[in-house]
């Protein structure tokens, strides 16, 4: 069998990691000392590899490495010839504990980035080793580049944690004309995109922490002899801990094929350093500019020096940025089907404050879309920026807006315009939308006005990726606003070419890559059943515990999921249906003279005992869950529906049915 030179590379680099991972060479060494010992007893003869390979074979040795060493054959899939010619992948997320076979295309260039362990992760010093089968808190690394996005096997957290992954990503041309081509290192050298590494800790009940987000330039490998290199990362904390150290990982970078020839380390050293330089100069004159026009923005009205206008954001690494760089066109390909599931989605992520140190209140940390999606959770914020962007991708005028919620602080949310001059509110964290119809404070006294109908009360500034205004009418109160954004005497624009030249895509090396979103991994029939199972063991222990039996109708729990079905549904389109059906099952289910009860309820977790709790502390579903009567039957049902990023909708419903006896 013929192998082209990066095939058998990428073998022979297999091969090797299975043998350090058995430790192979070491117990080689211990056979190789037997058998010398064994040879100085016996009449001296010259040792040969005959010898040696049979002392090998009698310890088993050989058999172990071929009995672990898979190969598979897989039947190539129907690949058709345009889709050869392009860049590979719209997104990429695998669990690496599984080896899969890669069909590595010898046109193309590879990048092999492989993370040999970490070590100086301070935190968890007096961490005890975790015993067989403990549960404990775990490390997992996330790492996005050009479109490709990976996901290591999570780890126990340790002061050296053992994360050794390898990842195979590609190096692909930008223009598709020549996207079927193999770069050269001149192509790769202007290649400014940076590999995005994410680590995120997991505790034991399932929440995410983000504890390091690091732009890696792999460009050095261009100018190392045989295209390898190695060298340890220093994982700088989020937050309040940016300057300070969270650990060191040791990486490991490999070109497939090499080069034919390396470049110069000077060449290379230049080049970063002049984008550097064109960065940060174009960054200056943003500055410059910004500052100006927010002095002329003050001199229309001395009370716009209280109005909330975001020009600059601090992201998770305390990089200031413009608040249009965190606003990007992204579109979810069959992911998501319309705007609605979009808002749907993103509400389903985890709002979360980001985490302060002592007092001083509330701690603003925008985050970048990567670190957003590991994490699975933010501030409203992030979840504006992401719900804009993808209102964009669905053609939408959208535009995040500043400014101040009823009864609340500083708040996000989402605005889009309709061709119409219809203008509506989107809030991010539930999914909610508002039309807003302006009150016209000039009107006589007898013309009716519309009542707000939205929880915002100021709006300071709207932004999205292309422009940035500024409020300028008399008052920022959100029922008296006119979102007329080509009206220069109320609100006040940024220039567009100014604000083109830091925040459009690949315009400055600073601004980090956008991230695709990633399709779920998780099977919502298997999640649903073992959750269910869970609900089903804690309510009939609850049960247990107040002496009562539990008897379950498995007819009644199949019928409730037509019922979570069109809860789900209301919650997406805002369109209810399907409850008259569900209503007449349920009364045909029922005989005459007993009694039903349900109780819904929506969660976006799968921890059974910790939604149990929850429901509990419901009076109506503690009075089901606890239910005496004559002919008790129980009913549970639990439907998971699972959105991108495997973001999950919960939802349960308790019921119950009993003979009535007066």
């Amino acid at each position: 069998m013929c192998l082209p030179p990066e095939k058998a590379s990428e073998l022979k680099q297999i091969i090797h990691n299975h043998l350090l991972r058995m430790d192979v060479h070491g117990r080689i060494r211990e056979v190789l000392a037997e058998t010398i010992k064994d040879d100085e007893g016996s009449a001296r003869r010259p040792l040969s590899e005959g010898d040696f390979v049979r002392a090998l074979q009698r310890r088993g040795i050989i058999d172990d490495v071929m009995r672990d060493l898979h190969f598979t054959q897989e039947s190539a899939p129907n690949i058709d010839a345009e889709s050869l010619s392009k860049p590979a992948g719209h997104h990429v997320d695998q669990d690496s504990t599984h080896l899969k076979k890669t069909n590595l295309d010898p046109s193309r260039r590879y990048l092999y980035l492989q993370v040999l362990g970490g070590k100086a992760f301070l935190e968890h010093l007096q961490d005890s080793e975790p015993l067989p089968g403990q549960v404990c808190p775990t490390f997992t690394l996330y790492l996005h580049f050009r479109n490709q996005r990976f996901r290591s096997k999570p780890v126990p957290c340790a002061c050296e944690p053992d994360l050794k992954e390898g990842f195979l990503l590609e190096i692909h041309r930008d223009s598709f004309g020549d996207g079927s081509k193999m770069v050269d290192a001149t192509a790769m050298l202007s290649m400014c995109d940076t590999v995005h590494l994410v680590l995120i800790k997991t505790d034991t009940s399932g929440e995410t922490t983000l504890v390091s987000s690091y732009f890696l330039d792999w460009r050095i490998v261009l100018g190392s002899p045989s295209c390898k290199t190695c060298f340890a990362v220093e994982m700088m904390g989020v937050g309040s801990e940016s300057k300070i150290p969270a650990g060191v990982l040791t990486v490991s970078l490999e070109l497939f094929p090499p080069l034919q020839e390396t470049l110069n380390t000077d060449v290379i050293i230049t080049q970063q350093s002049l984008e550097r330089q064109r960065t940060a100069e174009k960054e200056r004159l943003f500055l410059v500019y910004a500052k100006q026009w927010w002095r002329e923005f003050l001199e229309i009205r001395p009370s716009h020096q209280s109005k909330l206008v975001k020009i600059f954001a601090q992201d998770e690494n305390g990089v200031n940025r413009p608040v249009c760089s965190y606003v990007r066109v992204l579109r979810a390909g069959r992911l998501l089907e319309s705007p609605r599931q979009a808002a749907r989605f993103v509400s389903l992520l985890t709002h979360e404050r980001a985490p302060v140190v002592g007092g001083g209140g509330k701690q603003e940390q925008w985050c970048t879309l990567m670190a957003f999606l590991c994490r699975g959770k933010g501030d409203c914020e992030d979840h504006a920026t992401l719900l804009c962007s993808l209102l964009l991708g669905f053609g939408l005028d959208a535009y995040v807006c500043v400014g101040t919620k009823v009864n609340s602080g500083p708040h996000t949310w989402v605005l889009t315009r309709g061709t119409d001059g219809s203008v509506t509110f989107w809030e991010s964290l539930t999914a909610h939308r508002y039309l807003h119809r302006p009150i016209d404070p000039d009107a006589p006294p007898l013309v009716p006005q519309p009542k707000p109908s939205s929880p915002y009360r100021t709006v300071g500034c709207v932004f999205n990726h292309q422009i940035l205004l500024a409020n300028c009418q008399p008052s920022d109160a959100v029922e008296l606003c006119v979102f007329d954004f080509q009206n220069q005497s109320r609100w006040k624009a940024m220039s567009e070419e100014a604000l083109k030249s830091v925040c459009a895509p690949g315009s400055t090396t600073s601004l980090p890559p956008l991230p695709p979103l990633c399709a779920p991994s998780l099977d919502p029939a298997e999640v649903s059943n073992h959750l269910e199972l869970e609900m089903r063991f804690l309510v009939s222990e609850h049960r247990k515990d107040l002496d009562l039996a539990t008897v379950w109708d498995d007819h009644l729990s199949y019928l409730l999921s037509s019922a979570l079905s069109a809860y789900e549904m209301e919650r997406c389109t805002g369109v209810s249906c399907g409850n008259e059906e569900f209503q007449d099952a349920v009364r045909r289910a029922v005989p005459d003279g007993h009694t039903f009860k349900g109780f819904p309820i929506h969660f976006l977790h799968r921890n059974a005992r910790r939604a149990f709790a929850t429901c509990l502390r419901s009076p109506f579903c503690e009075e089901i869950v606890c239910c005496r009567g004559d002919h008790v039957r129980l009913a549970v049902r639990v439907r998971v529906f699972v959105y991108p990023e495997n973001a999950c909708a919960v939802w349960m419903m308790f019921a119950c049915k009993y003979r009535s006896v007066l």
